[in-house]
């Protein structure tokens, strides 16, 4: 990558990382629906200029449907679930799980996509799955309110993004990407907009919790989409994979100087053996050449 593009990469990384942040602030009094309706209504309004265009305009009509369900899958649930773990998980550790991410992205396009998996992404995938035990071995109580439920939901979040990736890489990969982000972010906030107004809280919102939440959908959305689609245009999709290695670090980081969360011995382990099983698996980083299996 270039310099500009290196620094484009960190500065994204810390855009991403820093909205575990935003929602762990701002969900307790939004609640994570409304909150989510707020992240999508401004991304929103911000992104959909970039579609006037009859051309841009006329690709979001005909593929509305297809635009529909990428908000569905790759915005509307994993955001509301991440929000709903953040009211209970630490900002930083709620990100590590998250990083699993390209796990299900290779999993489930094997099962379901025909994506061919090569021998040495079984070992990476183990790994990772090691790892999020690691993480979560002593949190996973399954009572009335545990922490397990809230981990399973970071799961149920990486599980989306796993069939979103690979949803419009099927469907969608034909259109620009201006159309993708502004037009399934629009959708989202469609979706969004009725349950979010139904479950808006009864009492006043903190001015914090507004700042919170807008900066979770001007720089962590808005911003971050446009950084993110950039990169894939200037770096190509590889390159700026490598995001998912450096979110978690940089939510750890915030999360400790923001919210004076801890970096236990556990947390680094466990961060050690997620992040390099996924870096295994999505092949970053090669063990020896292997034939597909």
């Amino acid at each position: 990558m270039s310099p500009a593009d290196t620094l484009r990469l960190i500065l994204l990384s810390s855009l991403w990382g820093m909205s575990f942040i935003f929602m762990r602030v701002a969900v307790p009094e939004f609640g994570p629906v409304p909150l989510v309706l707020v992240r999508m209504g401004v991304g929103a309004l911000l992104l959909v200029p970039l579609l006037l265009s009859l051309r841009y305009l006329q690709l979001v009509w005909e593929n509305k449907g297809k635009l529909l369900m990428l908000g569905l899958i790759n915005h509307v649930l994993p955001f509301s679930l991440l929000a709903l773990a953040t009211t209970r998980l630490e900002a930083g550790f709620t990100s590590l799980i998250n990083a699993t991410t390209p796990i299900f992205t290779a999993l489930l396009g094997a099962l379901f996509f025909a994506t061919p998996v090569h021998r040495q992404q079984y070992l990476g995938l183990a790994m990772a799955f090691i790892g999020v035990y690691v993480l979560s071995a002593n949190r996973l109580n399954f009572d009335l309110g545990g922490d397990g439920w809230f981990i399973l939901a970071v799961l149920g979040a990486t599980f989306c993004y796993g069939v979103a990736t690979n949803y419009s890489k099927t469907y969608l990969a034909h259109l620009p990407v201006r159309v993708l982000a502004a037009g399934s972010t629009a959708m989202s906030a469609m979706i969004l907009l009725v349950p979010g107004l139904l479950l808006w809280p009864a009492d006043p919102i903190s001015g914090l919790a507004w700042l919170n939440g807008l900066a979770l959908a001007i720089l962590s959305t808005t911003v971050a989409f446009l950084l993110y689609f950039g990169l894939i245009a200037s770096a190509g999709a590889t390159a700026t994979s490598t995001v998912t290695f450096l979110v978690p670090v940089s939510a750890l980081l915030w999360g400790y100087l923001l919210l004076d969360e801890v970096l236990s011995l556990q947390i680094l382990v466990g961060m050690i053996i997620t992040l390099a099983g996924t870096a295994i698996a999505t092949r970053m980083i090669r063990l020896r050449r292997g034939e597909v299996a």
